[in-house]
């Protein structure tokens, strides 16, 4: 799936690999009020090699890291100033494997969605993504004789999004709650995650299950073959 994915990004790109220009830049700051939480703001420690796709103007190499907390792709030049990738539908970046997308999606209520998600699966009727948000901790300066405090962890989350026509629905990573998002082939998903041993907190299986849904879907004689169709519409 990644070579795929590899292979469509270098085929959109109508330039080969250049230096990163300005206008594909805006200034940043660094976040400092997490320096002494355990846990990480970033996806990655350090500055990876990536490749930046603007549609309007080519494919750029860069050394990125991607902020979790200020959801942005983060560059820094050789006199330590710090940028962010401009934030827009047609310019994407690939860091370490990871295809990162800004997308402004829907809930099926109308609520936005807008941020940098990561394209997991690719279908010619929907995409999977996941996103990743943190869960900040803070200090406990509560019940502690020395006067110290507990310090703050930040830990990161990944979600998971099926997404069709521009409106996402998230996926749930237990087994209960997925098949009750897919209720109308719900006997069908029950059968097929105890013949394949399937672990929906498992990336592989969770994108198996759906591709599953899909061709159920494909082959169902009613008119909306929709796989966001008639969901539950709390989000």
């Amino acid at each position: 799936m990644r070579k795929i994915l590899h292979i469509l990004f270098l085929i959109i790109s109508p330039a080969l690999f250049a230096q990163l220009p300005q206008s594909l830049l805006k200034p940043a700051k660094r976040v400092a009020m997490f320096d002494d939480y355990e846990g990480s703001i970033f996806s990655s420690l350090r500055y990876k090699e990536a490749s930046v796709i603007d549609e309007k103007s080519g494919t750029f190499d860069a050394k990125l890291r991607y902020n979790i907390f200020s959801d942005a792709l983060e560059f820094k030049k050789a006199n330590n100033e710090l940028f962010k990738i401009v934030k827009s539908p047609t310019t994407h970046a690939r860091i370490d494997g990871d295809y990162y997308y800004y997308c402004e999606f829907k809930t099926q209520r109308g609520s936005a969605r807008s941020g940098y998600y990561v394209l997991v699966e690719l279908n010619e009727r929907y995409r999977i993504y996941k996103r990743y948000t943190l869960d900040v901790i803070e200090p406990d300066k509560k019940g502690s004789v020395s006067g110290t405090s507990a310090p703050g962890r930040v830990k990161t989350i990944t979600t998971y999004y099926i997404e069709e026509r521009g409106l996402i629905m998230e996926l749930p990573m237990n087994r209960k709650s997925l098949l009750a998002s897919f209720s109308d082939k719900e006997t069908e998903l029950k059968a097929y995650i105890k013949k394949e041993k399937i672990k929906v907190r498992k990336e592989e299986d969770l994108i198996r299950l759906v591709s599953r849904y899909n061709a159920l879907k494909s082959s169902d004689s009613s008119p909306s073959r929709s796989l966001l169709s008639n969901r539950d519409r709390r989000n």
